[in-house]
């Protein structure tokens, strides 16, 4: 099966803060804030919404195609893809910029605060999707690129190709008509529970009324598990709890995303993948860095059915 997997490719720098960024605000002076966290360690990996994903399909067995752009610093990044066996027939090199860069700090809670800057990813990958076949083909839209967002929309609609919406960091940039447009035809829309709350608050929709224009709402909870909502029930996932080996949320989502998509593409229900995307997630959040986790098959599996049988 195809998988098209539209997003961000960017390098990650992770900082770890070892306070809590709770202890450092004052709440009634968050109008006028200005403050500055002294961090351990700084670490760059390669990160981004899609490139994550990517991995997490990799892993999983599958050979995923990115559609993105990256800057010019490119050369380690291609070098990482192509030891991980991920193809970059589909990545457009953006010559004038540097690839975009995510800053993650994260405290002693496992919050975390996170600077972005866009760079190549401000460039649309102007990448012809038209031609794809409905029964051989699964895309998610991840953050990115917000006119590559809109147009694979678009297309996968036009096309009745099943996708998956993913929104998340980029809802700042959407206007409440155009992310509605984006959803609509989506076979599911996925975030996590702020990011739902935004998309309620900008859409001026509910869940119920979302459910109009997408299938089924996936919202993700993190040491809560997941949800699974169509217009007759919620089902809850939970997630998979280690606590004497969780280091770092940072990039579980993309993992479970990557999960997820591998049920489905092979046929899984949909609750079955949800369980494959938390069962990913799990060993993501056993390291640092959002594409430094490995399982061989037989590690997935034992882990998949020991918690959901």
């Amino acid at each position: 099966m195809n998988i098209f997997v539209a997003g961000s490719i960017a390098y990650d720098r992770i900082m770890d803060f070892s306070g809590r960024f709770s202890d450092h605000i004052v709440p009634d002076k968050l109008h006028m804030l200005n403050i500055s966290f002294a961090v351990n360690s700084v670490t760059e990996r390669p990160g981004g919404t899609a490139g994550n994903i990517a991995y997490a399909l990799r892993l999983l067995g599958e050979t995923p195609t990115i559609v993105a752009t990256i800057g010019k610093d490119y050369h380690s990044y291609f070098d990482w893809l192509k030891k991980v066996g991920i193809k970059i027939d589909a990545l457009k090199v953006v010559e004038d910029e540097a690839t975009a860069c995510a800053y993650i700090i994260t405290d002693l809670d496992n919050n975390q605060i996170t600077a972005f800057n866009p760079g190549a990813m401000k460039h649309s990958s102007s990448m012809d999707l038209s031609n794809l076949e409905f029964e051989d083909t699964i895309g998610i839209i991840a953050p990115g690129n917000i006119d590559d967002m809109t147009d694979f929309a678009k297309t996968f609609r036009a096309q009745n190709i099943r996708f998956i919406f993913d929104p998340g960091q980029s809802l700042p940039a959407w206007e409440p008509k155009e992310l509605v447009k984006a959803i609509q035809g989506a076979q599911i829309l996925i975030s996590n529970e702020y990011e739902m709350a935004l998309i309620n608050d900008k859409t001026g929709l509910s869940k119920q009324s979302l459910l109009e224009l997408t299938d089924v709402i996936i919202t993700t909870k993190g040491e809560e598990g997941s949800a699974i909502i169509d217009k007759y029930k919620e089902i809850n996932i939970p997630a998979i709890k280690s606590p004497e080996t969780f280091i770092d949320p940072t990039g579980a989502g993309d993992a479970y995303r990557g999960g997820l998509i591998r049920g489905l593409a092979t046929g899984k229900t949909l609750i079955e993948s949800a369980q494959i995307g938390t069962t990913a997630a799990s060993f993501a959040v056993e390291v640092h860095g959002t594409q430094e986790y490995s399982f061989t098959h037989e590690e997935f599996n034992r882990r998949l059915g020991s918690h959901f049988g």
